[in-house]
């Protein structure tokens, strides 16, 4: 059993898996299918938006994709991730460079249920939470 977590973008699907990759020091995923490239065939319109492309982050699958051009997107409302890590300075580095462009929620600190926790929404308006295991 496994626990994959789909991640979708409008249109900055492939600027998103760039970021991530180097904020987790991941290499970029080896195939990223576009609508294009989709056997059924795409409109114009979606022929570059990514349809589909996976990355292992922590033991798990997040997936990506954009939405198709015109499907009402909002952005990082349904989904937060949660990150336990027992390095601190390696927590503090990856909370620091989610929130680079984005926007800190909580700032790293101690609370009832975390020796050091944060809350952070990236400049793809996806909600990281930061938990030190």
């Amino acid at each position: 059993m496994s626990m994959d977590t789909f991640l979708i973008f409008d249109g900055d699907c492939r600027k998103a898996i760039e970021f991530y990759a180097g904020v987790f020091k991941q290499e970029m995923p080896k195939q990223i299918m576009t609508y294009g490239e989709n056997p059924e065939g795409s409109s114009e319109e979606n022929k570059d938006r990514i349809i589909y492309a996976s990355m292992p982050l922590f033991g798990q699958n997040v997936m990506f994709c954009d939405c198709a051009a015109g499907d009402e997107h909002i952005k990082g409302n349904n989904i937060s991730l949660t990150l336990g890590l027992s390095d601190e300075g390696e927590m503090k580095r990856i909370f620091e460079a989610l929130a680079n462009g984005g926007e800190v929620y909580m700032p790293l600190s101690k609370t009832f249920f975390s020796e050091l926790f944060g809350m952070v929404c990236d400049k793809y308006s996806i909600i990281w939470q930061l938990s030190k295991t």
